[in-house]
């Protein structure tokens, strides 16, 4: 996945428009095979929730890319190919890194875009690692993310009506994991690689989602007996319980570029009542 900006300042709403119209024009595209995709990352906040003024609910920072959830079903019936065919029709390339190689998991709208697609798949061998890749042909590959199976357990359909990002009018149904999932996969992401803006969708998606930590502890309770959802508790009670801790400084150093105490003891406050309420049940 692509290097995240550490602040706020590093996103705009443009961004998230172009990556919400880039979503779209995927679902065009893709259309039977949606059942098998969830929207995941960044875009997911914004697809969940409405800002309010009135509630007091701000507006997601938004992403710079699409992150892609890819159902097992995909390999196992052998359904990549047909799937990879549309990405190329669609005008999909296969984006590059650095050093100018190609980069199998992440790829691009047009030669010379700057909007891009990363596929995630969940560990399905005893060998998988986070972060490493599953090579699924010789040019589409897709990232293993630990507990991205709970993505299609809990998931929403939301309704995108909108211009795709070729300027066409368009309206598509799309899954979106849902905000107990949302919660498992940003927890273990900040655990694994402690970057601010994971912390910062964490703490939106408790603060912000239905009517805060209750909701989203209602959609988190039936997700426990998985080990990677309690995996999940545990980190929020370890790094984001603590005025001190990294989760809620990190939040603090996404928000204003360096520390908060009100923010600080926001996050605290929020993910505490999540887990309190969470280990209630």
């Amino acid at each position: 996945m692509s290097n995240k900006p550490p602040t706020a300042g590093g996103y705009t709403s443009e961004q998230l428009t172009q990556v919400r119209s880039l979503c779209l024009y995927v679902a065009t595209k893709l259309g039977d095979l949606m059942d098998d995709l969830v929207i995941v990352g960044g875009l997911a906040p914004s697809l969940l929730i409405e800002p309010s003024a009135e509630d007091g609910v701000d507006e997601h920072v938004g992403t710079m890319d699409l992150d892609v959830a890819l159902a097992v079903a995909l390999l196992e019936e052998k359904r990549y190919t047909e799937f990879a065919d549309r990405l190329r029709a669609a005008g999909f390339v296969q984006d590059q890194n650095e050093k100018g190689n190609p980069t199998r998991q992440r790829w691009k709208f047009g030669e010379e875009g700057n909007l891009a697609i990363d596929f995630l798949i969940q560990p399905t061998r005893s060998g998988d690692r986070g972060g490493r890749l599953r090579h699924i042909e010789d040019d589409f590959a897709a990232i293993i993310v630990p507990g991205l199976h709970l993505a299609f357990e809990d998931r929403t359909r939301v309704t995108l009506s909108d211009e795709t990002i070729k300027g066409a009018r368009a309206t598509r149904d799309i899954w979106v994991c849902g905000a107990g999932a949302y919660v498992v996969l940003k927890a273990l992401a900040f655990r694994g690689r402690g970057e601010n803006k994971d912390a910062y969708d964490l703490y939106y998606v408790v603060s912000s989602f239905g009517s805060g930590p209750a909701d989203v502890a209602a959609a988190l309770r039936p997700l426990m007996h998985d080990g990677d959802a309690r995996e999940a508790l545990t980190v929020l009670k370890t790094d984001f319980l603590d005025l001190d801790g990294l989760g809620a400084r990190g939040v603090a150093e996404f928000l204003t570029g360096g520390t908060s105490d009100d923010v600080q003891a926001d996050v605290v406050g929020y993910v505490g009542d999540l887990v309190r309420l969470v280990e209630e049940e």
